[in-house]
């Protein structure tokens, strides 16, 4: 009985994630952020007049889906990650 209230007890106050985990998530928010960033914009001023030179660029049709893509796969390894040290426990 007063085991199981230990545990309980010392597993309220912690998170589900350790704190680097929480940071390489943040990271790579970041780069979703700036892959969404990129994509956006290059507008035209004028609705009559099509630009497909800005539309159609390396950096919207390239770089920027890469970017999430990549920030969406470092999203899952950092959840997923495990610092490997002795007496390593992550139940």
């Amino acid at each position: 009985m007063k085991k199981e209230k230990k545990n309980e007890q010392e597993t309220k106050g912690k998170f589900a994630l350790p704190a680097r985990n929480v940071y390489l998530l943040l990271i790579g928010l970041v780069v979703i952020a700036l892959g969404f960033v990129l994509l956006a914009g290059g507008g035209s001023d004028d609705p009559g007049v099509f630009t497909g030179q800005a539309l159609f660029s390396f950096r919207r049709m390239v770089i920027a889906p890469l970017l999430i893509c990549g920030g969406f796969v470092f999203e899952i390894i950092a959840i997923m990650h495990v610092k490997k040290d002795k007496g390593n426990e992550r139940v």
